[in-house]
């Protein structure tokens, strides 16, 4: 199991430093790994840099081990886990968290918005439909971490339109047809709310027809 580390380690920098003893706690359930962290990058929750690992190559811990862990602490660990080398160990833990408007939670989702997995893109797509509507949590928790995070947000942004342009034209000839086009119309909802003004749109300026539903 992880030995208990400090605010050096990697998976605990993952967090506001508030949540370094329950990370912890996460990290003592975690199965070893041969590899390292990989490709972390930095974002700004509630006014702290966090660096969060890009990916995760720790294997799952036993049920009866994340069990034994607080609500708040299986929430961080399926954060972390939202992080994990193979897709579909990243999905199952996102589903776990895509509803929640914890501030650590949301940039965790934005990422995952910007990656390739397109079961993933529809697992967010159906959850953040009430980033919509002013006023509800998952608008202001999101708003504001864009707002925060607005070289985060635009490289997301192109990255959504990269996977579909590579990816994806063959399914969605339309970039308006494809889910991650969908989210960043929601997510730029909430910014535009949180900031005052419009958010800059970096979709393809031809592709602005037909609506994922």
């Amino acid at each position: 199991m992880q030995p208990l580390s400090d605010r050096s380690n990697p998976l605990i920098t993952a967090f506001p430093a508030e949540l370094a003893s329950d990370a912890e706690a996460v990290l003592a359930v975690m199965p070893d790994s041969r590899l390292q962290p990989h490709a972390s990058f930095s974002v700004t929750v509630e006014g702290q840099q966090v660096l969060i690992p890009g990916r995760l190559y720790n294997d799952e811990p036993p049920t009866d081990r994340v069990a034994s862990l607080s609500s708040r602490q299986q929430q961080l660990l399926h954060c972390l886990y939202s992080r994990h080398c193979d897709g579909m160990v990243r999905q199952r833990h996102l589903e776990k968290v895509v509803g929640s408007t914890d501030p650590w939670s949301v940039p965790l989702v934005v990422q995952l918005v910007g990656e390739y997995v397109l079961e993933i893109l529809v697992v967010i797509c159906d959850e953040l439909r009430d980033l919509a509507t002013p006023g509800t949590c998952g608008h202001l928790a999101y708003g504001q971490f864009l707002v925060d995070n607005p070289d985060f947000f635009a490289r997301i942004q192109r990255r959504v339109v990269s996977y579909w342009s590579c990816y994806y034209r063959g399914t969605h000839a339309s970039f308006r047809g494809y889910p991650g086009c969908t989210i960043l119309d929601l997510l730029r909802s909430a910014a535009s709310d949180r900031a005052g003004h419009p958010w800059p749109n970096l979709a393809p300026a031809g592709a602005r027809v037909d609506g994922y539903c």
